[in-house]
């Protein structure tokens, strides 16, 4: 990696899920007071930034992500004088931030909904978002058949008669990007966050802005059995080409400030190639690689991916970006743990768990997947507790449920709040430090009381935790100038076994079969995700070895 690449090419970025990551007032809801608190944990820790969570002004009928304000802070969270001085402090850790910005939709109390529920049908105040008139005689059928990725149709009827387009909650109405204002606005609020010296933007549902113009009927879906995996198909609301223009004005905008700022899509495409086209030269930095987080622990589908993303990106210039786990999608110990795994683990699409979980498996091989991810060419994105090995909270009774997947699918799909439950920091019994002590507000969702030895401080200065494993990882990512944004060379392996070196003399050895894998000769074992005994890997393990 050269000392003069940009850092977002290699950078290691911490996700911290707003709500649960720590609670600094005692309210029992994480906020900025709470993350100001732990920059020390995060800089022990290693990363070179942190991803926030949507912490703007919102009803959080979405937790945040139904924005209606997007230069205030909520006050569950804080306030934009607290969010400059955690951009502040955080920098003297040496550590970027990079808030969300959702630019899909807004909240319905956003100013501009409420000025178009106000003005009525027909008014230039509407077209900031998408409203039409119904299907049939009367318009009591909505305008086209395209449903919410919360479930239940995405459209709702207003008294007027008109309807409105949202992808997600009914809380949530989709903007109109073809509309010059919705433009200006997203690029004056961008203006904004980088005056204060934000380094970035996560953008959520990147793919999603623009709108086919005469709101046709979906596709058909392909069949269950269909085996072109990377088969694009031409979709309405998702992945239209029109989208770049956008991003192209967006990566303007971020050159006008110095030091590297830098976005990160949310660009769910059906091909690398789709995906390759978010993160051009003249477009966005990077985009999240959920070829990789959807992939299950197998050899062949792994190094296909990493084959594919690697070949993709690089012919546009771009760096990979890795991810394994975050807020939307089951923890990866829980994926893992189960011997047939599913590939469907994203929210909005049903996710039964296949048989009993074996945690101690699914942990093995979670710790082995670390090493292989911080080992692949590019960045990489760790979600709070995944350094502490915390599985999915599969158990949560019903009554908590407060994803609105669990409402909108007439629970019948729990959702995603097994993956937010406030992760733990000391002590033995909940809140294990993630309130302040004294408070007598319980964590917003309840914690598993079989945490105390997952806590930060139960694992730290234990050689053999998971915690003290991701330490040690990012350590010798950042010691060792082999590792980052450079090439790939895939070492031959017996099938089960992935083997890479990146020069200058770095290997990694992934043991995904089902028998020991005597190593090739090396000169020092510089990191193991268990024991390397008589130099041969045990199954579900992994090695970073000094040839």
């Amino acid at each position: 990696m050269s000392p003069t690449a940009p850092w977002w090419r290699s950078a290691v970025i911490y996700q911290v899920y707003i709500r649960s990551f720590a609670d600094g007032n005692g309210d029992g809801v994480g906020d900025i007071a709470g993350i100001r608190s732990r920059l020390p944990y995060l800089k022990s820790l290693g990363v070179d930034a942190i991803w926030i969570n949507p912490w703007y002004k919102s009803p959080m009928a979405d937790h945040g992500y139904d924005v209606a304000d997007f230069r205030e802070i909520d006050p569950l969270f804080g306030t934009v004088a607290e969010a400059e001085q955690l951009i502040e402090e955080a920098h003297a850790h040496g550590i970027r931030v990079i808030p969300d910005i959702v630019p899909n939709h807004t909240s319905d109390q956003h100013a501009w909904f409420r000025a178009a529920l106000a003005a009525g049908p027909g008014s230039p105040e509407r077209e900031r978002y998408v409203f039409r008139p119904g299907r049939g005689p009367d318009g009591s059928q909505p305008p086209n058949d395209w449903v919410s990725c919360f479930g239940g149709p995405a459209w709702t009827r207003l008294p007027d008669g008109d309807w409105y387009l949202h992808l997600f909650a009914p809380e949530q109405p989709d903007l109109n990007w073809q509309h010059p204002e919705v433009r200006a606005e997203f690029e004056s609020i961008l203006r904004f966050w980088f005056s204060r010296g934000v380094d970035g933007f996560r953008i959520d549902v990147a793919h999603g802005l623009i709108k086919h113009p005469e709101l046709p009927d979906l596709p058909p879906r392909p069949e269950p059995d269909d085996q072109q995996p990377w088969r694009h198909v031409e979709h309405p609301h998702w992945d239209r080409d029109e989208v770049h223009d956008i991003y192209r004005a967006w990566r303007k905008v971020a050159d006008e400030f110095p030091g590297d700022r830098c976005f990160v899509a949310e660009a769910w495409a059906d091909t690398p190639e789709r995906l390759a086209a978010y993160v051009r030269p003249d477009g966005l930095h990077t985009a999240f690689n959920f070829d990789f987080l959807m992939s299950t622990w197998d050899p062949k589908e792994l190094r296909a991916v990493i084959d594919n993303s690697l070949s993709m990106l690089g012919a546009v210039g771009a760096p990979a970006t890795w991810v394994l786990s975050n807020h939307d999608v089951v923890r990866h110990p829980s994926r893992y743990g189960r011997r047939s795994p599913s590939r469907r683990w994203v929210a909005n699409d049903i996710y039964r768990p296949e048989g009993p979980l074996d945690l101690e498996l699914g942990t093995r091989r979670a710790r082995a997947a670390a090493l292989l991810m911080l080992a692949l060419p590019g960045g990489a994105y760790v979600y709070q507790g995944d350094e502490l090995g915390l599985p999915e909270v599969e158990d949560l009774p019903e009554s908590v449920l407060q994803d609105p997947v669990w409402e909108r699918s007439g629970h019948t799909q729990r959702g995603r709040d097994g993956c937010r439950v406030p992760i733990p920091w000391s002590g033995r019994t909940a809140p294990y430090g993630f309130s302040p002590e004294g408070a007598t507000a319980a964590p917003w969702l309840p914690q598993p009381a079989d945490w105390a030895d997952r806590s930060v401080a139960a694992q730290t200065g234990d050689e053999t935790s998971m915690l003290e494993l991701y330490r040690a990882a990012l350590r010798l990512r950042r010691a060792t100038p082999a590792l980052g944004d450079s090439a790939l060379t895939w070492l031959d392996a017996p099938d089960g076994v992935l083997a890479f070196r990146r020069d200058p003399g770095f290997v990694c050895v992934v043991n995904l079969s089902a028998e020991p894998y005597p190593l090739p000769g090396h000169t020092d074992v510089l990191l193991a995700s268990g024991s390397v005994e008589a130099g041969v890997l045990a199954p579900d393990e992994a090695v970073w070895l000094a040839m």
